[in-house]
């Protein structure tokens, strides 16, 4: 089958309104930063790029060489198109300021994780790049003019690095999916209108956690654990790659659910993700595709943040098995 859109000519057809002419090149900068990022993954073991730093991240996080190079390969290719105000990313602790003479119509502000899932880069385990686009309410951000909350963003998506590299984004009129084709260096629409299966019999989550769960979502795995003998009465299957893109891609593909649950070691700092770098534009991505995204008793994307690093809960994926799980926290606050 012959793919003939590329992503030039699908916002070229499809975006409208205002912010039209400000996404088209926005998006045009993120697509030349994940292909750079494609390359410095692929070639990373060949340029001795594989390991770990001796430095951390704002997260206490121990830094990959790939965490720093995308990182600076994310704020380069960004502030060339004008419309970026500042940036926030995972890896840096401030406000990425942008120099005036390069943010001539800034009106946006960019965050974004350069490399998630990176402990896996070493394992060959596919990573990726989540971003997410907000309007500025001022001509030079400060910090708290990032604390909007997900239903405020433009747009969102990610870049997967796996078998073969693909974008899917959402400009709030769905999601589409695009596959980066080598030899031209263009990406091709290969998944147009994706949708999450409303049903599905697979679950993506740590089970190693268990013990340290809340009682809902105890309920909800050992259900999925009994399979055809339980009241479920169907057999489910376990995922689990640890990389947030990966897990959330393959929901978007052939359905399932998707958790990183408060539980009692997290319950200091509020969870294990970050809200405005990976649950806010990944739950915009599911909600555009049919599915719910969940903190277990709260709409993640109507959070309203506190901190440009703050931690929430995460449960996403198919709509009528979220909508179980929401369903077993609300007893629970009920009794």
């Amino acid at each position: 089958m012959a793919y003939h859109t590329t992503v030039k000519d699908f916002l070229a057809d499809h975006l409208q309104g205002p912010h039209k002419a400000a996404l088209t090149r926005m998006l045009d900068d993120i697509i030349n930063a994940c292909k750079k990022i494609a390359i410095a993954i692929d070639s990373g073991a060949l340029e001795g790029n594989m390991g770990s730093l001796a430095s951390e991240n704002i997260q206490g996080e121990v830094q990959k060489v790939l965490d720093v190079m995308t990182n600076n390969i994310f704020i380069e290719s960004n502030q060339r198109s004008g419309y970026i105000a500042a940036m926030a990313s995972e890896e840096v602790d401030n406000v990425i300021e942008i120099p005036e003479k390069l943010k001539k119509n800034g009106k946006y502000l960019l965050l974004f994780d350069p490399l998630d899932g990176s402990s896996n880069v070493n394992v060959n385990i596919s990573v990726g790049t989540i971003f997410s686009i907000l309007m500025s309410p001022s001509a030079n951000p400060i910090l708290a003019d990032f604390l909007q909350p997900g239903v405020s963003q433009l747009c969102a998506g990610y870049a997967l690095y796996g078998t073969s590299t693909m974008l899917v984004f959402t400009t709030g009129n769905g999601v589409s999916g695009f596959t980066l084709d080598i030899e031209s260096g263009e990406f091709y629409l290969t998944h147009p209108n994706m949708q999450i299966a409303t049903d599905t019999q697979e679950f993506a989550v740590n089970m190693s956690n268990y013990r340290f769960w809340q009682e809902p979502v105890q309920r909800y795995i050992d259900e999925c654990l009994q399979g055809e003998e339980g009241d479920r009465k169907k057999d489910f299957n376990m995922r689990w790659v640890a990389s947030m893109v990966a897990e959330m891609h393959r929901i978007l593909i052939r359905g399932g659910v998707f958790m990183y649950p408060i539980d009692s070691k997290l319950q200091t700092q509020g969870g294990k993700l970050r809200l405005m770098y990976e649950a806010n534009p990944i739950s915009y991505i599911v909600e555009q595709a049919g599915g719910l995204a969940t903190t277990g008793t709260q709409r993640i994307l109507e959070i309203v943040p506190t901190h440009i690093h703050q931690r929430v809960p995460v449960i996403m994926g198919s709509k009528s098995e979220v909508e179980r799980i929401i369903s077993y926290h609300q007893r629970k606050i009920r009794h």
